[in-house]
């Protein structure tokens, strides 16, 4: 039952959405206070409540194709009523817990963030190939979540660069993604990239969005969110690694290699995860 509940709620996904909101948290406040814990949670049920629902919206789908039909509502290990009951109930836990520890802004955020995977991406990615661009709004919501919990303002300068570096990282992210399922979702009838630009072309358009992605991580440096020279080099060297890393993309047929296409994944995810370690760094440690 448990393996079930970690894939309905997708929880590696729902623990990314939570350390981003921690990053945003510790950036603002630049301690560790007891409330991170109820920040933390309160993301972590929120995000895992949307992706069980998530998965309760795109259960026919989901059935269709090859990546997605072993989970646990198109595989017949969960009923769907019970799917959308855990998704009820983890949100409903939520939202509260924001709301009572730090205020309304953070669960108002958290809303929005449910609002729009569920009720706008979920269903945009159903007419447009593109959803993914306004999708990626979702990723820029957690670290608001943290930062407004610490007690930060909503339209911070800051914050808002930091939310930026987040919504662009996502849109590289997904569209890797696409070299290994594309096929999928034109097989469940889902509009897909691959069908408007040949694999060449996706893995150029792909690299400059991963080439703006390292560059947006700058913004912080100016925007005030690092103050440390030492991470701004961090930073920059993060971001030379990722072009390196992903550099196979635009070299001959490097979308039709399956280790290149590892590689160039698993380097954005752990570019976000340096990026987010040194701006924690910077915020704990005062690294001047």
């Amino acid at each position: 039952m448990i393996r079930i509940l970690i894939e309905l709620t997708k929880l590696r996904i729902a623990a990314f959405s939570t350390l981003s909101a921690a990053t945003g948290y510790v950036v603002f406040s630049r301690s560790l206070h007891w409330q991170i814990i109820a920040t933390s949670l309160g993301v972590l049920l929120l995000a895992m409540g949307a992706c069980a629902l998530n998965e309760w919206q795109d259960r026919d789908v989901d059935a269709l194709m090859e990546r997605t039909r072993r989970r646990p509502i198109p595989a017949g290990r969960i009923r769907p009523p019970a799917a959308l009951a855990v998704a009820a109930a983890l949100l409903a836990c939520g939202f509260p817990l924001l709301s009572t520890v730090h205020g309304s802004a953070p669960a108002l955020l958290g809303l929005l963030a449910v609002f729009w995977y569920n009720g706008v991406y979920t269903h945009l990615k159903c007419v447009s190939a593109f959803a993914v661009v306004p999708g990626a709004l979702i990723g820029a919501l957690p670290p608001a979540m943290g930062w407004t919990a610490a007690g930060g303002h909503v339209l911070d300068p800051a914050m808002l660069a930091l939310c930026f570096f987040f919504f662009i990282w996502q849109v590289p992210h997904f569209w890797l993604l696409l070299f290994a399922f594309g096929s999928d979702y034109e097989k469940a009838g889902l509009p897909s990239l691959t069908r408007f630009f040949t694999t060449d072309q996706l893995s150029r358009i792909t690299f400059l969005w991963t080439l703006v992605a390292a560059g947006s991580s700058l913004l912080l440096r100016i925007y005030g969110v690092t103050f440390s020279p030492y991470v701004s080099l961090g930073l920059i060297a993060a971001g030379l690694w990722l072009a390196w890393r992903a550099s196979p993309l635009v070299r001959g047929h490097a979308c039709n290699n399956r280790s290149a296409l590892r590689s160039a994944f698993g380097g954005i995810n752990a570019y976000a995860l340096l990026v987010m370690g040194l701006l924690a760094a910077d915020a704990l440690l005062g690294v001047e």
